[in-house]
């Protein structure tokens, strides 16, 4: 019997290899704690769902995952950001464990951030240098007479102490729980224009919602974060900023091709702009959307771009 189906296929001009799914595997999809990374993985998804996977969605921690992805226990991730995530996605690509399926067209930046309001209190912003001269002015109780430096969540490492020490900056860092905590410090200080300098990145809704700016450190190479000698300080490393146009990839287990070998295509051809990440996040940090209805949304709202994703395998 499969014989004659190999012979129908090949007599019809039909691969083999076209049906789909490959695989009654499911796809495990990692769900990070930021809402463009869950909207764009509900995505993923959705695109997947429709072609016959079988999917889920799995939470994780920014670092975690990519240990579990090199063993096959989580299988995609669809927003890899270099400047918080390069170190360990490299390390499981270099030994085999993961494949880097290509960068989206949108570039990123991950820094410390304020918005434009806090100009008006600490003038030199954003020269990197002000933040000493302004350090009382951008301090609260618990930090005083250090500026406060609100960062994310513990495991989105960031080496804020070290640069810090390398800096010589008088800020103290205050980890939020989750980015729901860190824009909602940011929301309820903006309402009574009080100093904030918090973490934030690019693509994001948070610029159009509240315009404001990067704070500006010393230029950032790959040498800064393994060479003391380099850079300013000539005893310590991290004296510098964080990538601006880093890259935003995606990465799955590397066992992915072999065993969904369509979806691989499918993941492939995803691509997402940097407004496009922008509207993603902001269908559910703006307008209030649940995170698979925003996906659902973004599918609909894009048409062509989503008939350019799908491989002919899926068709």
């Amino acid at each position: 019997m499969g014989a004659l189906v190999f012979a129908c296929a090949t007599t019809f001009g039909i691969s083999a290899q076209a049906a789909v799914p490959e695989s009654k595997e499911t796809i495990m999809i990692v769900d990070n704690n930021w809402s463009s990374q869950k909207v764009l993985a509900r995505v993923a998804q959705q695109l997947l769902d429709k072609v016959g996977y079988q999917t889920r969605i799995v939470p994780s921690d920014s670092q975690g995952q990519f240990p579990a992805m090199g063993l096959g226990d989580l299988h995609l991730q669809m927003e890899i950001w270099e400047g918080t995530m390069a170190q360990n996605f490299d390390r499981e690509v270099k030994a085999g464990r993961m494949i880097d399926v290509g960068s989206h067209v949108a570039t990123t930046r991950e820094d410390w951030w304020y918005p434009n309001y806090v100009e008006e209190i600490c003038p030199g912003l954003p020269d990197w240098r002000a933040l000493n001269d302004c350090a009382e002015k951008l301090s609260v109780a618990e930090t005083a007479p250090n500026a406060r430096y609100l960062a994310g969540p513990v495991d989105w490492i960031k080496h804020d102490p070290e640069r810090i020490e390398a800096l010589d900056l008088k800020v103290t860092v205050v980890n939020a729980g989750s980015a729901a905590a860190l824009f909602g410090e940011l929301k309820s200080a903006a309402a009574r224009k009080e100093p904030i300098i918090l973490f934030n990145w690019s693509p994001n809704w948070v610029g159009a919602a509240f315009p404001g700016k990067f704070v500006e450190f010393p230029e950032h190479t790959a040498e800064c974060a393994t060479d003391a000698s380099w850079g300013i300080n000539p005893d310590k490393t991290y004296d510098c900023g964080n990538p601006v146009g880093g890259y935003l990839k995606k990465g799955v287990w590397s066992g992915f091709e072999k065993t969904w070998t369509c979806g691989f295509e499918l993941v492939k051809n995803i691509n997402f702009t940097g407004p496009m990440v922008d509207q993603a996040a902001a269908m559910v940090d703006v307008d209030g959307m649940s995170h698979d209805a925003a996906a659902a949304a973004w599918i609909k709202n894009h048409p062509a771009e989503v008939a350019k994703w799908m491989p002919a395998c899926a068709i």
